[in-house]
């Protein structure tokens, strides 16, 4: 598939409707979305947009401080915020009861909404967490280990299984169900123990609540190996010990994967894949590949010294560029939205994204392109651009750049600023995953889906069906550059040219505030030319001879090596020329 476009939502938020969502509010007071309100016109929506996956963020059973709405509430202790993180599973074969009309026919919820995602011609990717559980980690109330089995029972080498799972109706391992809890550490082991040593966690007790009691203690998610997590670590998690050769733990990953690959399940986003050892990772693509070759797997990565490793050698299908073009175009926008003029130094300069995509060559169409996911600040946040109105240059650059695929964060299409104090998350710039909340802007983007205004891109159509002027002026721009990225066989399948070069000394060409480039696919050709800089540009560029014989074009009367090309460009925006037909 050329250019993958996936959009990331949290189902919890996408259907979330309270216009006066509390600070710190429970499940019954801010309530939450859920899975039927990702319908048909939302779905269509997406497929209009050109998005090509859908990444429901947040299915998989998670710990919650919520007894609402089928939920059985964890400790307080160690769950952050009253929703909880999507990150620390408790089940890792449910999905959340919240996210159900009937809790109890929750699984049922959810294949209908793999089935409406797939008749609307899109695929399906959920999160795959291979690092670490909960502290609560399979203590859900109505799953039992086979027969009562205790502990000591386990140890001495008898199966453990979750005996008729309330969710699946079928028998899963359970990790840690065989551990021997009285060493630190053995390959045997699925989590890691401090034998003698309780858990001594950062948070103290609600008022009320019982301290959580954790004994032996366990090593924590984020390679925390002591029995006292700080307030500064994953403290709600405990870490899974993988070796780098095969075990019985691998076996129970794997055993995960398939079943919901085996649920219609289109692909994986795996969290803190470094976490993990690569060669796990190896062995369960290949063999989950084996049975099911169209499922992909998307890695978090973030070191770009290993992005080579884990495409080439380990066999995933895409990574983050996390450490790539997004943290160098959040340093040039960082520095040039408050432009004063002054020189720029090397790393904030635009030369900055020759740099990168020569570093990363032919890896380029394995990396997912982004500047908005659930861990980043929004891009019209005030941490980062300010405000959407300064997000089309980026935009241009991370889109059209190259053949990758690209993620939109649900919201990011109408300038979602992220600047709500939601309670646990505080005022930090992102769209909570720890509280109960509504999203406005994605409450008013719902209500223009369901009315049929975003189709012919018109801002007023946009505003009578309730976005705000300066969101439906914004979708109109986002939108059609996400529609023409999809539609264009010079940025789907085309090739690149940097202009940059070329163009030192030219008039009007900032070389560390614009940026100019080249995509052709046979006989189309288009030019991008972006300015970075707080003011408008007028540039003349000049395509060198060596481009059009390296493209292949036809020179044109009006494009040719012999013209300059005069164009003019907004501050923090972009223009795009059709070359060639």
């Amino acid at each position: 598939m050329n250019k993958p476009i996936i959009y990331q939502m949290l189902p919890r938020l996408w259907g979330a409707d309270k216009t006066e969502p509390q600070k710190n509010g429970s499940l019954s007071e801010n309530g939450c979305g859920t899975f039927k309100d990702i319908d048909k016109d939302t779905l269509d929506y997406l497929h209009w947009l050109g998005c090509t996956h859908v990444w429901f963020t947040g299915v998989i059973r998670h710990a919650t401080a919520a007894s609402e709405r089928g939920c059985t509430p964890s400790n307080c202790q160690f769950v952050k915020g009253n929703a909880g993180s999507p990150y620390a599973i408790c089940d890792y074969y449910d999905v959340n009861p919240y996210l159900a009309e009937e809790p109890e026919h929750r699984l049922e919820e959810f294949s209908a909404l793999l089935a409406r995602t797939h008749q609307a011609g899109l695929k399906a990717i959920i999160d795959f967490v291979p690092n670490h559980v909960s502290r609560d980690y399979g203590k859900v109330p109505g799953t039992v280990l086979t027969s009562g089995m205790s502990a000591p029972q386990a140890i001495a080498g008898q199966s453990a299984m979750r005996d008729n799972h309330p969710v699946t109706g079928v028998t899963h391992p359970v990790l840690g169900a065989e551990d021997d809890k009285t060493v630190h550490w053995k390959p045997e082991n699925d989590f890691f123990y401090y034998p003698g040593q309780a858990l001594k966690l950062p948070v103290p007790p609600a008022e009320g609540e019982k301290a959580y009691v954790e004994e032996p203690a366990m090593a924590t998610g984020n390679n925390c190996f002591q029995p006292d997590p700080s307030i500064n670590d994953w403290y709600e998690t405990i870490k899974i010990n993988y070796c780098d050769f095969h075990t019985a733990t691998w076996d129970k990953m794997y055993d995960i994967v398939r079943y919901w690959a085996s649920q219609g399940v289109d692909g994986f986003r795996c969290d803190m894949v470094e976490l993990v050892p690569p060669q796990f990772f190896t062995w369960l693509i290949r063999k989950v590949k084996e049975e099911f070759p169209e499922v992909i797997f998307i890695a978090e990565v973030y070191s770009e010294d290993l992005y080579k490793k884990y495409i080439r050698e380990v066999g995933f299908d895409y990574l983050y560029d996390k450490s790539g073009l997004y943290d160098t175009l959040r340093t040039v926008v960082e520095k040039n939205v408050m432009d004063t003029g002054m020189p720029l130094e090397m790393w904030q300069s635009t030369t900055g994204i020759t740099r990168n995509w020569q570093q990363l060559g032919d890896l380029q169409p394995y990396l997912l392109n982004f500047l908005e996911n659930h861990d980043e600040q929004r891009f019209a946040s005030d941490f980062f651009g300010k405000s959407a109105d300064n997000e089309m240059a980026a935009l241009h650059v991370s889109l059209l750049l190259n053949n990758a695929p690209f993620m939109i964060y649900a919201g990011q299409e109408v300038g979602e600023r992220g600047m709500e104090e939601e309670g646990f998350s505080g005022r930090d710039g992102r769209t909570t995953i720890f509280d109960w909340w509504t999203v406005g802007s994605l409450r008013r983007l719902r209500k223009a889906i369901a009315a049929g205004a975003y189709r012919e891109l018109d801002p007023a159509a946009l505003e009578a069906a309730g976005l705000q002027k300066e969101e439906a002026e914004f979708f109109c721009r986002f939108a059609g550059l996400m529609r023409f990225a999809r539609q264009e066989k010079a940025v789907t399948e085309g090739t690149f040219y940097d202009l940059c070069y070329s163009n030192y000394g030219s008039e009007g060409f900032d070389k560390h505030r614009h940026y100019i480039f080249l995509r052709d696919f046979e006989e189309q050709t288009i030019l991008v030319a972006v300015n970075f800089s707080n003011k408008d540009a007028v540039m003349k560029i000049h395509i060198p001879q060596h481009a059009w014989d390296w493209m292949g074009i036809t020179p044109t009367e009006q494009y040719n090596p012999s013209q300059l090309v005069e164009i003019k460009i907004p501050a923090m925006g972009a223009e795009i020329l059709r070359v060639s037909e």
